[in-house]
Formats: C-alpha cells, sequence, structure tokens
C-alpha cells in the first residue's frame, strides 16, 4: 500500500484565506466583478523580488523573462547561472533599459544545496521577501538510452530535477515567511518542464525522465503547501530556438531546411524564447491566483493531438 503523503502545516495562512474579498462595489445596483489580482496593467510583477536560475544564455528562456519581469515592475531580480559569461552584460542592459530594478548576479550550480540555500535567504536578507524562483536551468545529453551510462544519466537528473527540489525546498521556506515588506505568506515558484516531460518521442530519454520529474515535483510541491498562497507550475515548451536547440537550427539553415522546423505542431514552426518568457510571466503574477499545480505546454500544439502529416488531415 502506498504511504500516506506528508503534510505541511502552513506558518501561516494566505491573504485569501485570512480574510474576505475587497468589496467590488456596484454599477446600478449590480455588484462589481470580484478580483482576487485587482488591475495590474503594465506592473503584473509589481515590486516583487525574483530569482531566476539558467539566465546566462543569450538566447535562453532566462534572459527574456528576465526583461519581461524588469519591463513589468519587478523590484529585484536574482540572475543565477553555472556560467558566467554573459551574467554582467545581462545585468548592464537591464540596468540601462530598467534603471529601477536591482539587478544581482550569482554564479552557482542550481543543483548546490547550499548555493540555492543561500540565495533564497540574501533575498530575504536583502527585500524582507522573496516571491517568485524560476527554476529554469536545464541540460541535455542528445543520447539515445542504450549509448547513455549512469553517471551520465544522473548529471541529467541532478541538473534538471534536483535543482528544481532545492528551488521549491527553499523558496517556499522563504516564500512563506512574512515582514512589514509582505504581511501574507505567498509566491510563485515555476519550473522548466517541457513537452518532452509529457508526451514521449520529444526528447533524450534522461532529459525526458527528468522534466516528467519536474512536473511532478511541481504538482506534489503545491500539495504539501496546501493554504500557504504559495503556487508551483511547470511550464513545457516545445521547440524552442535556444542555446540547447542552436544544434537543431543551425543544421537545419545549413541544408536549406530551416521552413521544416516545427513542422509537426499545427502552428508550423518553432518557437522564441520570449513566447516562453510570456507564459512564464503571467504564472509568476498574481493574474495567475488561481493556476497551481500545473504543467502548462507551450508548444504550438505538438502535444495536443496525434502526429500531423503536413497537407493531410490530422
Amino acid at each position: 500500500m502506498p504511504t500516506a503523503v506528508p503534510k505541511v502545516k502552513p506558518t501561516g495562512l494566505s491573504k485569501e484565506l485570512s480574510g474576505p474579498l475587497a468589496d467590488s462595489g456596484t454599477f446600478e445596483g449590480m455588484p462589481g466583478i470580484r478580483t482576487v489580482a485587482g488591475d495590474l496593467r503594465n506592473q503584473r510583477v509589481k515590486d516583487k523580488v525574483i530569482i531566476i536560475t539558467g539566465a546566462n544564455s543569450p538566447i535562453g528562456i532566462g534572459r527574456a523573462s528576465a526583461h519581461q519581469f524588469a519591463r513589468h515592475g519587478a523590484r529585484a531580480l536574482f540572475l543565477c547561472d553555472f556560467s558566467s559569461t554573459h551574467l554582467d552584460l545581462h545585468k548592464r542592459e537591464l540596468n540601462t533599459l530598467y534603471p529601477s530594478v536591482e539587478i544581482h548576479t550569482r554564479t552557482f550550480d542550481a543543483s548546490d544545496e547550499s548555493s540555492v540555500k543561500n540565495v533564497c535567504e540574501e533575498a530575504i536578507t536583502k527585500y524582507g521577501r522573496l516571491d517568485v524562483f524560476f527554476a529554469n536551468a536545464g541540460i541535455s545529453s542528445g543520447k539515445v538510452f542504450w549509448e547513455e551510462d549512469s553517471a551520465g544519466f544522473m548529471n541529467v537528473m541532478k541538473t534538471n530535477a534536483l535543482s528544481v527540489f532545492l528551488a521549491a525546498k527553499y523558496a517556499s521556506i522563504a516564500m512563506r515567511k512574512t515582514s512589514l515588506a509582505k504581511a501574507y505568506p505567498a509566491g510563485s515558484i515555476i519550473a522548466t518542464a517541457s513537452v518532452a516531460g509529457l508526451k514521449s518521442n520529444a526528447g533524450p530519454t534522461d532529459y525526458s525522465a527528468s522534466k516528467a520529474a519536474v512536473i511532478s515535483l511541481m504538482q506534489t510541491c503545491a500539495y504539501q503547501l496546501t493554504g500557504s498562497g504559495i503556487r508551483c507550475n511547470a511550464v513545457c515548451p516545445g521547440l524552442i530556438e535556444t542555446g540547447m536547440t542552436r544544434v537543431t537550427y543551425d543544421a537545419a539553415r545549413k541544408r536549406g531546411s530551416e521552413g521544416k522546423i516545427g513542422q509537426l505542431n499545427p502552428l508550423r514552426r518553432g518557437g522564441q524564447p520570449d513566447e516562453i518568457a510570456r507564459a512564464v510571466l503571467f504564472l509568476a503574477s498574481d493574474e495567475a491566483s488561481y493556476v497551481n499545480a500545473q504543467a502548462w505546454a507551450v508548444d504550438g500544439g505538438l502535444s495536443g493531438g496525434m502526429p500531423f502529416v503536413p497537407g493531410k488531415l490530422a
């Protein structure tokens, strides 16, 4: 028989569980629309403190998400990556475009427990709050499973799945803390999974297994954080033009077959990092206040049906 699922007793209840919604007023006797998020306009993450891992790549989802967060009113961003080759450049660009946002760069392995713990504690020390942790670090071996060895398999799992576990663990501890800057526990933990974690034949075996683990982590963590106001969701990109997929795009361009990229999805194209970043922005914002424990496929429709042959009815 399965063991009982452990329950976490919240250190405090969320704002929504602590009192009634604000008065929505009336219009000609008709009650107004009750809202949780309010009118965020172009300030969807206003005053939020946000940590992003996997933020170094110039063509990555992490960088694109940092720009969306900064554009929409974040107070502070921690840009974190194992490699620091572009972090300072990203900081200079963001400081130039969004001077009111405080940008911090940190170099560490996202699967190193003490490093993840330290950056979450640093956010609390500096700002009295942590609002969003975007666990975006990831790698792929590109090998078929019979050519992969145990060390390689575990390395992919460590980078892709253990990093998300640590992000959820220490971000949730920080997000449950309250202060003058944050009256109620709350937060959004977002992890980059993949359509490969939802369906087979969308990635190598080790990569797919790790991304399925990411989805499960977000769903189980959400339930163990019941009542805390902390939401956990996975975003599942399809084929996106990033550093990880650059070899695919470069090979297609060299062959003159770039137009065939993404032909298996009904949009018949690959995606851009900013298209994922906008989904991440939504999940980070209070607009997603009722979105929790979900695996959101942002894949051009690839996971929505059976294989599609261009020019024929599916």
